[in-house]
C-alpha cells in the first residue's frame, strides 16, 4: 500500500470507531443469528486493533476495548475468552490508575465470566468490586447503567453455597 494514498491514521481512527459502534448495534440485537455473532466478534477484535495502531490511544480507549470484547466472549458463551479480556481491561484500569467507572466495568466483565463459568465465589468477588468501584463514580447516569449492568449478573447460590470457600466457612461457625 502505499503511504502516499492513505492516511494510516485516518484509516486506523475510521476503523476503530466505526466497528466498536457496529459491534455494539449487534450487541444490543435480542436474537442474533450465527453468522451475525460472528461478525460481532470480528467487529470488536477488529476495533480494538484498530485503536492499539492510533497515535492517540489511551489507556481509557484500550480498557474500553477489551471490555467490549470480553462482554461479546460472555454473550457468545465463552468464559474463558471472556476472563482473559476482562483481566486485560482491568489490568488497564489499574496499572494506568482510570476513574472508577472503568474499574468497576472491568470488574463487571470478570464477574460475567465467572457466574456463566459456575465460579460462583469468584463472580461474587468480583461483583463486590465494581459495586464498590460505582461508589466513586461521580456521574449519577453512568453509576446507574453500571449499577444496572451488574443487576444482570446471575450468580448460582446452590454453586456458592457448595463451593469450597462456603463449607471451610461453615466448618468454622460449627
Amino acid at each position: 500500500m502505499d503511504d502516499s494514498l492513505y492516511d494510516m491514521q485516518s484509516i486506523h481512527h475510521i476503523f476503530s470507531v466505526d466497528c466498536f459502534n457496529e459491534a455494539w448495534e449487534l450487541m444490543d440485537k435480542i436474537h442474533r443469528t450465527p453468522e451475525e455473532d460472528d461478525q460481532m466478534l470480528r467487529l470488536s477484535l477488529t476495533s480494538l486493533w484498530h485503536w492499539s495502531q492510533r497515535a492517540d490511544c489511551t489507556p481509557k480507549a484500550m480498557s474500553v476495548g477489551y471490555w467490549q470484547v470480553a462482554r461479546i466472549f460472555s454473550l457468545l458463551g465463552q468464559a474463558d475468552m471472556a476472563r482473559r479480556y476482562g483481566l486485560l481491561s482491568l489490568n488497564s484500569a489499574l496499572v494506568n490508575r482510570l476513574p472508577p467507572f472503568y474499574l468497576g466495568y472491568a470488574y463487571e466483565a470478570l464477574a460475567r465470566a465467572e457466574a456463566m463459568s459456575g465460579n460462583a465465589v469468584q463472580a461474587k468477588f468480583y461483583l463486590d468490586k465494581a459495586n464498590n468501584a460505582s461508589d466513586g463514580v461521580s456521574d449519577e447516569q453512568s453509576k446507574r447503567q453500571l449499577l444496572a449492568e451488574l443487576t444482570t449478573i446471575t450468580v448460582s447460590r446452590q454453586r456458592f453455597e457448595n463451593s469450597p470457600m462456603e463449607k471451610s466457612a461453615q466448618l468454622k461457625t460449627k
